[in-house]
């Protein structure tokens, strides 16, 4: 998690790379990350960690954002340091450092890939990911992290032996029905993009997205880490963490301020402060459920729409909450060189259906181009 506290938690691997390994996968090592999944601070930049540093961005260090949590992961694949890479989202931790380091970043709907053995913040809404080059790695490597695990029961009974791989080649845009919400259409990438589909056969339909309550996620969020992270440390924590609470750490934190929390923990200190719980909190759950998904299946209802368009990260608290998977994928640059990428969201485990549409996209606008120094 990048955090001090943890910094001799050597543990066993997580279920999804134990699956990883068994499919013959070969781990170069870990990556840097928003210390604590970017929950830590409400002042912290994207991709610092009091262990890790501040992770760069290979198409501008020290010029652009790295874009959070899983900044390392985009970094990593960017700079050419490995074929792939394991991100973890709650809300847009593998879409954001995907868009901004151009690579090809995939967020599940929640249960199809185990998260027994991650650092979590919520287990309504996390879930790791893979992040690739392209869509065809990302599609291998999906298919090698899925599996039930007795430990993580939301993945029992989920469609996770779909052939994401050998299914992608047939992909086409011909045909199928995006929904493009007028606002992005000011951003000149997303305008070209949305034109390149409509050249390829998709059919366009533009709209206004719904207005939605979208009350207490932070709140929601503050409430399961409180419980969540307590439960990881009594399951997964090695010998030598005695911590088993956020007020543990936040305690352990304020003995060395200047190396610990150089950037404050503020979002550590009120989740304390919080009280959200049993009824109200499973309430607040449930609205924020509610909205997502009216922001999304009106809609695609509506429109008989088979995905929604967005740009990097920009839908991804709406997308959480839905329980929507998205797949980001390059769609150029600006002026300046920054990254930025055209994102894909459909319903809940229709991640093969992303992949083919992302694969269609890819193979025919092929923007991604290496960073220089790192080709």
């Amino acid at each position: 998690a990048g955090a001090v506290a943890l910094m001799d938690n050597h543990t066993s691997d997580a279920f999804i790379v134990k699956r990883l390994k068994e499919h013959g996968a070969i781990i170069l090592g870990k990556t840097n990350l928003t210390e604590w999944a970017n929950f830590l601070s409400a002042n912290s930049p994207n991709g610092y960690s009091a262990v890790g540093g501040q992770t760069l961005n290979p198409y501008g260090r020290k010029i652009f954002d790295t874009g959070g949590s899983s900044s390392g992961s985009g970094a990593a694949i960017a700079a050419n340091y490995a074929v792939a890479a394991v991100g973890t989202e709650t809300s847009g931790s593998i879409l954001s450092p995907s868009g901004k380091s151009s690579v090809v970043g995939l967020k599940p709907t929640v249960g199809l890939l185990s998260r027994s053995g991650i650092v979590p913040i919520s287990s309504t809404y996390d879930t790791p990911g893979p992040m690739t080059r392209n869509v065809t790695d990302n599609a291998i490597m999906l298919s090698a992290m899925t599996g039930e695990d007795s430990d993580d029961p939301v993945t029992l009974g989920k469609p996770w032996d779909k052939k994401y791989r050998e299914e992608i080649e047939t992909g086409t845009l011909e045909g199928l029905r995006f929904g493009v919400m007028k606002q992005f259409l000011r951003d000149s990438l997303y305008k070209l993009a949305v034109e390149k589909i409509a050249e390829m056969g998709g059919v366009i339909v533009e709209y206004e997205p719904e207005r939605v309550p979208f009350e207490r996620f932070g709140m929601v969020l503050g409430a399961d880490m409180k419980a969540d992270l307590a439960s990881y440390l009594e399951k997964h924590a090695s010998g030598e963490i005695s911590f088993r609470s956020v007020a543990d750490i936040t305690e352990f934190n304020k003995e060395d301020t200047l190396n610990r929390i150089p950037y404050g923990q503020t979002l550590f200190v009120g989740m304390l402060s919080e009280d959200l719980a049993g009824e109200e909190l499973e309430k607040a759950k449930t609205a924020l459920h509610e909205s997502g998904v009216l922001y999304f299946d009106k809609p695609m209802t509506e429109h008989n729409l088979d995905a929604v368009l967005s740009v990097n990260n920009l839908s991804a608290g709406m997308a959480a909450t839905a329980a929507y998977p998205c797949l980001t994928v390059p769609m150029g640059y600006t002026e300046a060189g920054e990254p930025v990428s055209l994102t894909f969201i459909a319903r809940p485990f229709e991640e093969d259906k992303l992949l083919k549409m992302g694969y269609a996209f890819e193979k025919a606008t092929r923007k991604r181009e290496a960073p220089e120094g790192y080709r």
